[in-house]
């Protein structure tokens, strides 16, 4: 007597490209959200009702808003940045400085400065930045001025990590405070200064 197939066992949860799927809807939420309110304001419930989801479909991806909106952060806006490999250091810094200011006059800068204000009372949401933004950065700007330092290009020896502070903590300073224009002519300035020092 032949035996009875074994019923299929259907695994639980949401199939792979449904669950991809609401993972881009949420983080788009979030993307569209931020764009008429702050960090600050952003809530989960109105995160998953945009996206068409749970809360607990939320949570089960993200343990909280930092989480989210740090994923959404390195996910639709840091890949913007390119970085590019110049000949020499002044290039590159050029470069990188032109690229920075553009997308802090913009949707990124908003974010970024709304980070960091939530980051004074919280400094986890700091480590976060720096981890999955500024470390990235700061590595590859460490690489071009040691190349710069031993190829002679810069006649002074400074510490990589002082030097990256001298060349963004301005930038910095004017996307948080707002007391002058952020803009090119300032940033082309900025490198002006800091490669005649290094050099002479």
């Amino acid at each position: 007597m032949a035996k009875d197939p074994k019923p299929e066992i259907k695994p639980r949860g949401r199939p792979k490209s449904e669950a991809a799927a609401a993972h881009n809807e949420i983080l788009d939420a979030v993307y569209n959200l931020l764009q008429q309110k702050s960090v600050r304001d952003l809530t989960i419930e109105e995160v998953a009702r945009h996206a068409g989801v749970g809360k607990p479909t939320l949570y089960k991806w993200w343990p909280s808003k930092t989480a989210l909106v740090m994923d959404m952060f390195e996910e639709r806006i840091v890949g913007q940045f390119t970085v590019v490999d110049d000949d020499t250091a002044e290039q590159a810094f050029r470069t990188q400085v032109r690229e920075v200011i553009r997308l802090f006059n913009g949707f990124f800068g908003k974010v970024a400065a709304e980070i960091i204000a939530e980051g004074q009372s919280d400094p986890a949401i700091l480590q976060e930045y720096h981890d999955r933004y500024m470390k990235h950065r700061r590595a590859f700007s460490t690489a071009v001025i040691e190349r710069a330092i031993k190829s002679g290009e810069m006649k002074r020896k400074i510490d990589p990590e002082l030097l990256i502070d001298m060349i963004y903590g301005p930038i910095y300073f004017r996307l948080l405070m707002r007391h002058q224009k952020l803009d090119q002519s300032f940033g082309d300035a900025l490198v002006d200064n800091l490669m005649a020092y290094l050099k002479s």
